[in-house]
Parts: structure tokens; sequence; C-alpha cells
């Protein structure tokens, strides 16, 4: 009966946000129930410019508008919104940041300049635009009140409550849990009292301020956000059908481990995703911490969608480059203005077999040009299951992905990868990237906000997987590597590399985190052979310790090789051995880890480069 009595009074006062559970003591109990009687259009918005300009043919403006009333107080979101003069009936689009990040005029844009209106918000009430800047000490400005001060900036006002985060109001935020608290909607433990529901509930609050805009075409609106703004993406697509496509990155996938029915039940991606019906891209990055590429499969068997894509980066961990972060603004052209069409998911399935090496056979859509096909496997994967601890920081962020070029079959659309693996008694993990041409350059802003351009796209297989015991009684065999060279730099090893910044040569491997190329005794040597057409220095760094190397130029080869005590953190402090270690980096310039609790600044080593990138040769370990 409490039931019956929680959801009518619901219906009638969700608008003004009272907390109905003051007349039952039941919560909402799933996802539908949450979100009952609730009308994101039913509220006026109360919109208010902040300020408005002009920027190469693209208007944009600092506005808030009414989120509701939580606890008889009037909470309202900022963000920026912006899009092309002059033109109307647009597709809109919602960008939602990540934790720690900003509503940023960047992403509207250069959006705008690809003919989308565009609402960034600032759920958290940070800013970035053109002199209006509202950083964490700006929130705090606003919080108190401080109008003298010249940085006080109007911001994100959630009123009674506390949604912002990184940081919170009162010190602690609800986006891990259900408290009650002052500052929370219900005053039992709720999902309402949940940060995710009720920056969700702004975000469709979002989607009205879109549709009502006149720049706006209310029937063609998207989604999309990284990180915590990856996950929020999912939450207001499953939760409001007015979306049309979303793309979340790095998140919206792995919500999905915690022992917490409530949260279970409700705020995690389950629940959601299993809603969504619209066309949808994932972004999952092979080493990503929020948006596990091993959750990809479950997600995408979850929704209810037909268009679906993924797209996952080797090695990377919450960052992408332009051909993977691209595939959004493709996704968009496609599902909200009718662009060409994109190519189906490839299809991708182990093979092994007694007496050989396992295979990848990859089978991809010609619907675009493709411009290759790459396959990547890893034996350090960890399945989870539920109310199981996290995957550790090891599995999650520095598992190694051994890159193999797949061979043309004589089949059009099909490639095959013969997988050198290491070890029989592992389980194997592997998918395929294939690579395709955009119609024109796109340039777009990246999950950080840094503007990019791209002619390329990449479409990945669904993750395939062999348990350890399948594969051992396989017969199937390994081809481990049989001596101590890490790296010899031949051919396409730069496919066991990685790098977030391609104007530079610099780069970085998880390859040390492979069993097979971990050092052969705690203190053994790395050795590794440089040239350098000009005098320069460089930095041999791994996990935050490093070491410069002195190069003399004239193209002369310098062997270099150092125990683990040559590697510095900030406070000079050298590595015990080489045990556990993770990343190794080669480059320029590096920062070297301040370890916790010290007052030592951080310590950049190395000098910026002059000239031709350095050759390598032997990068190895010595006895």
């Amino acid at each position: 009966m409490n039931h019956l009595i929680l959801r009518n009074l619901c219906a009638v006062s969700f608008s003004v946000f009272c907390s109905c559970l003051v007349w039952g003591n039941t919560p909402p109990g799933d996802f539908d129930e949450m979100w009952h009687g609730f009308d994101p259009r039913s509220d006026p918005l109360e919109t208010e410019i902040l300020k408005e300009w002009e920027e190469d043919n693209v208007v944009l403006k600092v506005i808030r508008y009414r989120i509701g009333e939580f606890k008889g107080q009037k909470s309202f979101m900022a963000g920026i919104y912006g899009y092309p003069k002059g033109q109307e009936r647009l597709p809109g689009l919602l960008q939602i940041h990540g934790g720690g990040q900003y509503a940023h005029s960047n992403a509207v844009q250069t959006n705008a300049k690809r003919g989308y209106a565009t609402l960034s918000i600032a759920w958290a009430g940070r800013i970035s635009a053109p002199g209006y800047t509202v950083s964490p000490r700006e929130v705090k400005l606003f919080w108190e009140g401080k109008k003298d001060d010249p940085k006080y900036r109007i911001t994100t006002d959630w009123g009674a409550l506390d949604a912002y985060h990184a940081p919170s109001r009162y010190g602690k935020d609800a986006f891990t849990s259900l408290p009650v608290e002052d500052w929370t909607l219900d005053p039992v433990r709720s999902p309402r009292n949940s940060s995710w529901f009720l920056v969700a509930l702004a975000g469709r609050r979002g989607l009205t301020f879109l549709e009502q805009q006149p720049q706006v075409d209310g029937s063609k609106l998207g989604v999309y956000g990284h990180s915590m703004g990856g996950k929020l993406t999912v939450l207001i697509t499953g939760a409001d059908d007015r979306v049309k496509a979303a793309a979340p990155s790095c998140g919206g996938i792995s919500d999905r481990y915690t022992d917490d029915d409530l949260h279970f039940a409700t705020v995690s991606d389950p629940p959601s995703l299993k809603r969504i019906a619209v066309p949808i891209v994932f972004l999952s990055p092979s080493n990503d911490f929020h948006g596990r590429i091993n959750d990809l499969e479950t997600a995408v068997h979850e929704i209810k969608s037909k268009d679906w894509r993924v797209s996952c980066s080797p090695h990377h961990n919450h960052q992408d480059t332009p051909e993977f972060e691209g595939l959004t603004q493709v996704w968009f052209d496609r599902y909200l203005k009718s662009k060409h069409p994109v190519p189906s998911t490839p299809e991708a399935q182990l093979e092994v077999r007694s007496g050989q090496l396992p295979r990848l056979v990859v089978n991809a859509d010609r619907a675009r040009e493709i411009q290759k096909v790459e396959v990547y496997f890893t034996q350090q994967g960890i399945l989870q299951e539920r109310g199981e601890a996290k995957d550790d920081s090891a599995n999650t962020k520095h598992r190694f992905w051994k890159f193999v070029k797949p061979a043309k079959s004589v089949l059009q659309n099909q490639w095959v990868a013969t997988l050198p693996i290491f070890d029989v008694g592992r389980p194997l993990w592997a998918f395929a990237n294939v690579f395709y041409r955009t119609d024109e350059k796109i340039t777009g802003a990246g999950y950080y906000y840094g503007t990019y351009q791209t002619e390329n796209f990449v479409l990945t297989s669904l993750l395939q997987t062999i348990p350890a015991e399948q594969l051992r009684k396989s017969g199937t065999v390994a081809n481990p590597p049989s001596n101590h060279k890490i790296e010899d730099f031949s051919g396409e090893w730069k496919k066991d590399w990685f790098s977030y910044n391609q104007k530079k040569w610099g780069l970085r491997t998880n390859k040390l985190h492979e069993p097979i190329w971990a050092a052969p005794s705690p203190q053994s040597r790395i050795s590794l052979e440089v040239r350098s057409d000009i005098a320069n220095k460089m930095v041999l760094w791994v996990d935050g310790h490093g070491v410069e190397l002195t190069l003399s130029g004239s193209g002369i080869w310098q062997r270099f090789s150092f125990p683990p005590t040559a590697l510095k953190n900030s406070e000079g402090t050298g590595l015990t051995d080489w045990i556990g270690i993770k990343e190794l980096r080669l480059d320029d310039t590096e920062k070297l880890k301040v370890p916790r609790g010290s007052s030592t600044k951080a310590l950049k080593v190395g000098a910026p480069w002059q000239g031709p990138p350095p050759a390598f040769r032997n990068l190895c370990w010595i006895e």
C-alpha cells in the first residue's frame, strides 16, 4: 500500500521535488519507479543568459536553466550553448563532461562549425569559456556568495542538494553510495539520493532546453559524454525517448559489480542499458579503468538497439587519439543528419587447433573504403563477477596488448591473424580494429576538449575470449620470445607502444608488465642504444621514476644501461627493483613521481627536443 501511495503522490509533486517519501517508507526499488511521475517538460526553464558573444560566425552563450525545486529551493544548471549564426532546425547535442572536467566552449564551437547546436552542461559547476572561467576556486566563491571578489561567477546552483563533484559542497558526494543527509533529496535510503540520478535529471531538463530553442530541431537530439559523462549519457538515453543517438566514451558499461542491490537495480548501468533502443556507439579504450573492454559484449547484448558499434583503441586508458574520437562525429552525422551509412561491426572469431598457434578470423564490411585491419591480443585478461573486488590497476590499466598484422584471405572481406601467444596456461583475449576513410576531414573537440582533425575512423569487433583451461585442452601451442630482448625496433614495432600526443616522438608501452618481458632478476640492468643527429637529452622512465640520457649527437650510436636504483623519483629515491613494474616511457621530457605524503614538488627532467626524432635499437635486459 505504501508503494502505491508513494507512486501516486510522486506523480503529483515530483515537479517541485517535495520528498514524496514523507508519506511512505518505501523508496523507489527499480529504474521505472525511480523516474515515475517525472515530466522533464512540465516546469518552466526560467533561462537566463550570463554572457553572450560571437566567434567565427558561431553564436555562444553562457546560460542557466531551472532544473527543478528541491526541498523548497530552486536549482539551476549552468552551461554553454551555441550554434552557427543564422541557422535553424539544426540537430541538437547535449555534451556532458566527466569527473574533474568542465563545460567547455570548444566542444560547442567545433560542433557548430559542423552544423550542430550544442549545450555543454556544467553539472559540477565548472565552466571554460572566453572571459567566463569557473574553476573549483570560483565554484567555492559562488557557494560562499562572495560577489565582491573580481573572480566571482554565477554557475550551477544545486540549492538544498549537493550533486557537485571534485569538490563536493559538503565534503562527500553521493555518486558511490546512497546516503541520507540534509543535502540529499529523500529522508530514507533512496536512489533519488544518488547524484547520478540528480545529474541525469538535470540532463533531461537540458534536452528540454534544446528542443525549445528556435535553432534546434527537437526531433533530432543526441547525447554524448566522457567518463562520468559517458555513464550519464547511458542514464539519460535509457530514461528519455527524445534522445535519437548516443555516444558514451569510457563509461556507461562497467557499473555492474556493486553488491548494493538498490544501486544495482536503479542507477547502475544495466537498468539503463536494457531500455536503450536508439543508435548508440561505445568508445572504450582497451585499458580503460572506467569502461572496461570485457564488459562491452554484455552491454551490447543488454541494449535493445539494432544499430550499435564499438571502438577500442589499443593500450589506451581514459584517453584516445583522433581516429577513435572521430567516430562520435561520424555517428551523429549518420543518425541525426542522415549522412552515409556506418559499416557494420567487424565480425571476429578465435580458432584454436591442436599443434597450431591460435588464429583470429576477421570479416569486415566494405561499405566504405578500408584503410587497414589490425589485430591485438593479450593474455592478462581477468573476468569479474558481481560482488567481487574490482580489477586491480595492473589488470585494467596496464595489460599488454600484442599487435599482429593479419593476412588478407582469399575471401574478399576476410583477414586472418596468427597469434603468437606466450603461454597456453593463461586466458586469451583478442579483438580486431578496422580503419575506414571518412567522407571529409573531421574537426572536433576531444575528450578533454583539445581540437583534433582526422580523416579516418575505427570500428572494433567484440572482444573474443578463450579461458585458460579451454586453451590448454585444445592442444594449441605457444611461441614465447626466447631471449631477454624487449624491443628490436624493427617493422611495425610502434604498434606495441602508444602515445596520446601525436605531435611528439615520445612513446610508452606496457610491455614490461607482461611476464614474458619481465626482468630476469630484480637487479638486472635495462639497456638501450640511441642515436641522435643533434646533441640532446631524453628520459627513460618507468612507473614515475626516470633517468636522463645525454646524447652527443653526430649520428653516433650510444649505449646506456641502468640498474633499477638509477631511476629516481622527485625525491631522488631510486626504484628498489624491477618487480611489478608496469609502464615504460621514452621521451624528451617527463615528470617524476612525487611519493604520497611528500612535500616535494614534481620534478621535470630532460629537455625540449631539437632536430629529427632519435633512433633506437636493442632494448633489452642484461644480467
